[in-house]
């Protein structure tokens, strides 16, 4: 917060706008882009701004104070963020571009409050955001969990809401990792929402960042949770959706995620789980990405080639690379009547003149075993 008078007083009117405007109200983000916080703070409480959306704007006036948000941030160990400043996420500002798409609030936040000791553009420069239903299944946290502790170890950090199910399974898996964890709320940077996770909540805080921009005081509203998502996206390099309903609130995730040009990705369910409609969904769009472990989360959002996912392949056995030659030959030799050579040539079609050479090469393999007299038995691994 330091800085000469004006960045000062630009600060303060951002804080106040934090207070008076919904969050990524698009009207509002472009007059203060236009015009700067402080002249539409200034207009606004002159009545210069006439619009109804102002007038309900300077309903709250009375209730915005930068000096009571700056003294409960020292408080709490929390502080404010604007563009400009060395700790500001340019990717956030992608959200300029979205602005009058359609009708969601899209505007870049007027600033960021932060709770924690990590500083936020770095943190984020390598960020995977982890999301999903907040009536989770085990299957679902087990998942999220694993997902994230593998993000954390691999050095990304798991950016999530802080709610209930996915939300929390994620943190906690981030956790265990080196790269730690980043939750952004719906509410004021004081409040630790919801209750029951104030202890992760605190954790996190401890550890990692907890991120708002609404300012301090205010309550968490159904708007502000879905507004709030549009920060999740934008502050990570992709988003994974691990459990989500048809109706799921972290399908709007990955929808900014999308928008914004962010990698999506979904963890597939059963297909009898209402709670993996919304990501099978999902899975269906040609932008979407299948994963199912850390490793394959980030290799699609890291820099290509730098941590690929280990190819899944089966056990290699004895016969996997026998030509087709040595694979009919395999197939001739009897297991419960051992034969002769002659006599396996003709089964499988094969010149006599080759069968030694292939015997004694399934042999070397443990598939045949020579019989007395010069027969030949299959072993039972072919």
């Amino acid at each position: 917060m330091n800085g000469d008078t004006s960045d000062r007083l630009e600060r303060d009117a951002r804080m106040v706008l934090s207070r008076v405007v919904e969050p990524g109200d698009p009207d509002a983000c472009r007059l203060v882009h236009q015009l700067s916080a402080k002249v539409v703070l200034d207009r606004l409480r002159a009545g210069r701004l006439t619009s109804a959306k102002a007038v309900g704007w300077s309903e709250r006036l009375p209730q915005a104070d930068a000096d009571t948000y700056r003294r409960i941030a020292d408080r709490i160990g929390a502080r404010y963020v604007m563009p400009g400043d060395s700790e500001w996420p340019d990717r956030v500002s992608d959200l300029e571009a979205l602005i009058g798409a359609d009708d969601r609030r899209a505007g870049v936040p007027f600033g960021l409050w932060l709770r924690g000791p990590l500083r936020l553009a770095a943190a984020c420069d390598r960020s995977v955001a982890v999301v999903g239903s907040r009536a989770s299944t085990a299957y679902g946290d087990h998942v999220a969990a694993a997902v994230s502790a593998g993000c954390s170890d691999a050095g990304y950090l798991v950016i999530s809401g802080g709610a209930f199910g996915i939300d929390a399974a994620a943190h906690r898996g981030a956790l265990t990792g080196p790269a730690r964890t980043l939750a952004v709320l719906a509410c004021g940077i004081d409040r630790l929402y919801p209750a029951a996770n104030s202890d992760l909540l605190l954790e996190i805080a401890g550890v990692g960042l907890l991120v708002s921009e609404a300012a301090p005081g205010c309550v968490p509203t159904k708007s502000r949770f879905l507004v709030r998502n549009r920060l999740i996206a934008a502050l990570s390099q992709g988003t994974v959706v691990v459990e989500a309903a048809v109706r799921s609130g972290s399908l709007s995730t990955a929808r900014w995620a999308r928008d914004l040009g962010r990698g999506v990705m979904g963890v597939p369910g059963p297909v009898t789980s209402a709670l993996s409609v919304g990501v099978h969904e999902l899975l269906r769009q040609p932008e979407t990405m299948l994963v199912t472990d850390h490793h394959e989360v980030v290799d699609f959002v890291g820099p290509i080639g730098e941590a690929p996912a280990p190819q899944r392949r089966g056990d290699t056995r004895p016969w996997d690379d026998l030509d087709d030659d040595g694979r009919r030959l395999l197939d001739a030799v009897p297991r419960a009547t051992p034969a002769r050579a002659e006599a396996i040539a003709r089964a499988a079609g094969i010149a006599a003149a080759v069968v030694p050479r292939l015997l004694a090469d399934l042999e070397g393999r443990g598939l045949v075993s020579g019989e007395p007299g010069g027969r030949w038995r299959a072993t039972g691994r072919g």
